[in-house]
């Protein structure tokens, strides 16, 4: 049976430096999404949206693995855009008035179809509210800037900020905050999680 490990393939866009800032040019992909608003440390809808979306993930690979194509795919890591309608919310903190759009990537070999059958497999299997909320889309972020954060999430703070102040030097920033969580936080410790923060960016 082949195995497929897509952050391996693709090192630029699910690999990053802790120490440097990298320009780093996305092209699109397949994702799982939910959105929604709140803050993520207690939102119950947050908690069913990444939920539905792993549920999913791992539905559609145990489903691909079985067809007749037998290839066994590692799911890839939860992401999430995060904004506000008022950026200064975002800015200070104010994490009730966080928008977030949670995300996992897909192979390209998953069509729309399978998505639909994996969604109504799941559902059969659990109760998850988030389900009909579960959309599959392409995404294009394009060109952008991108560096490690090992941690916490609350202490991503400066990390941050030397993102966005290469990209004030280098050219102005644009579209939304990016993370990506390579860490499963359930087993690892708070000062050894690895999350990619990205920032869209234009020259």
């Amino acid at each position: 049976m082949e195995k497929l490990d897509l952050k391996k393939q693709l090192k630029s866009v699910y690999q990053a430096s802790a120490t440097t800032v990298n320009e780093v040019d996305v092209p699109e992909f397949n994702f799982l999404m939910i959105d929604g608003q709140g803050d993520p440390n207690s939102s119950s809808h947050y908690a069913a949206a990444v939920e539905a979306l792993f549920t999913v993930a791992y539905t559609l690979k145990f489903m691909f693995r079985k067809s007749s194509a037998a290839i066994d795919y590692a799911v890839m890591p939860l992401e999430g855009l995060w904004w506000a309608d008022d950026m200064a919310a975002f800015v200070a903190d104010r994490k009730s008035e966080w928008r977030w759009t949670m995300m996992i990537m897909q192979p390209d070999f998953i069509t729309t179809e399978m998505v639909t059958n994996a969604i109504t497999a799941a559902g059969k299997k659990k109760t998850l509210p988030a389900l009909q909320e579960l959309r599959f889309e392409s995404f294009k972020e394009g060109h952008c800037a991108q560096i490690l954060h090992k941690g916490p999430f609350n202490e991503e703070g400066p990390t941050i900020d030397r993102l966005h102040q290469y990209i004030d030097t280098h050219g102005k920033l644009a579209g939304k905050h990016h993370e990506i969580y390579l860490s499963d936080i359930r087993k690892a410790a708070a000062e050894n999680w690895k999350t990619i923060i990205r920032q869209p960016m234009q020259k």
